[in-house]
């Protein structure tokens, strides 16, 4: 069997960057070279595609970071569905493989790669890539229309308000009377259009709800807040397309206040509890309800689903989903999948091949219409 040519997209104009190069990095090593041609692309935090630049290059400081740069190995993806090549931008393709793309490994979270962006360009393209399509991935992304969504489905969620970066500026204290008559303190704030609990914070007070929201309103222009909710944070992960299949659930146990970037990414101020401790009733609960969500915002490939588990009555509340998830070494969704049953390169071999089924699948659509 001839290997399939493999391309790994990370980086990316997002607040969540850093995190998608140590993603990718994983995602390389893990990727078996005896199926797979892999080549890496990285996309600067300007939006330049920058091909053969890895991801263990710029984590190990031998290519400096992920920056704008000219010459042979510059390169852009034409929308030209018979094509499915990249094109370097010098015109010469210099160094660039012969072979076509046959699948597109987006490791991409976050703005301009989760969010439907990178989607539209490659079904532009025809090319079979990994993960949800246009839709699901701008819901997914889109936190509030996400919980509209869920709302429509009746999908027990946390209560919630939104407003837009110009309506904070033009009028904050209409803003902070309206978050305090709806949901009251503690309350969480986060961009609207970001993952990674990049621009997240709690407030306990006007001053912290103020400082919050013009701290989030820097990374989106709409900024969402959230009540508090005294719950347990418990994860499942989903895989699949029209015949989704839900993982065992694993728990987060922060250290800090709340599970920040920090805790996600760096200092390791949290623990992961894999697979949480719960009854076999609540266990399913959630996985039923993973699913549901899944399919509700009409997903495809892989998610996780985010879950709050209230102390006082063992409920269950959605928290968000996450079409793109982290795939780190200290990442739940394949962690969870292991527990399960799905080694982690098994786990991307599936999901490749999810890529091509949904690509198939899709391609069987007529594209013109002919009148009688």
């Amino acid at each position: 069997m001839s290997k399939k040519t493999v391309y790994v997209l990370f980086g990316g104009r997002s607040g969540e960057h850093e995190v998608s190069v140590r993603s990718a990095a994983s995602v390389m090593k893990a990727l078996d070279r005896d199926k797979y041609t892999v080549v890496p692309v990285a996309i600067s935090s300007e939006g330049r595609w920058i091909r053969g630049l890895s991801p263990d290059s710029i984590l190990t400081g031998e290519a400096g970071s992920v920056r704008s740069q000219s010459g042979k190995d510059t390169v852009f993806l034409p929308a030209d569905p018979g094509f499915r090549k990249l094109v370097a931008l010098n015109g010469s393709g210099s160094g660039l493989p012969d072979q076509e793309i046959d699948v597109v490994v987006p490791v991409l979270h976050g703005t301009y790669g989760e969010d439907g962006t990178v989607q539209g360009l490659l079904e532009l393209a025809n090319v079979p890539y990994v993960g949800s399509g246009v839709l699901g991935s701008a819901l997914g992304m889109d936190k509030v229309m996400m919980k509209k969504v869920l709302a429509y489905h009746g999908i027990p969620q946390p209560r919630f308000v939104s407003c837009l970066r110009g309506e904070l500026e033009k009028d904050p204290i209409r803003i902070a009377d309206m978050v305090e008559r709806e949901l009251g303190y503690p309350c969480f704030i986060k961009p609207a259009n970001l993952g990674s609990s990049v621009g997240i914070s709690k407030a306990h007070d006007r001053r912290e709800l103020l400082a919050g929201m013009t701290d989030a309103a820097t990374y989106d222009r709409k900024v969402i807040v959230e009540e508090f909710i005294d719950a347990r944070e418990v994860e499942v992960s989903v895989l699949g397309n029209d015949d989704p299949a839900a993982s065992l659930p694993g728990e987060i146990i922060p250290l800090k206040e709340f599970y920040d970037y920090e805790a996600k990414y760096v200092d390791g101020l949290s623990q992961l509890k894999i697979p949480a401790d719960l009854p076999e009733e609540t266990v399913e609960r959630l996985r039923v309800l993973a699913v549901q969500v899944f399919r509700a915002l009409e997903c495809s490939g892989l998610s996780r689903v985010d879950f709050f588990l209230l102390k006082k009555d063992g409920s269950v509340m959605v928290n968000e989903i996450n079409t793109l998830p982290g795939f780190t070494d200290l990442s739940m969704y394949p962690k969870l999948w292991e527990v399960t049953g799905i080694p982690y390169s098994q786990l991307l071999d599936r999901l490749i091949d999810l890529a091509i089924e949904r690509h198939r699948e899709k391609n069987r659509n007529k594209t013109t219409y002919k009148l009688s």
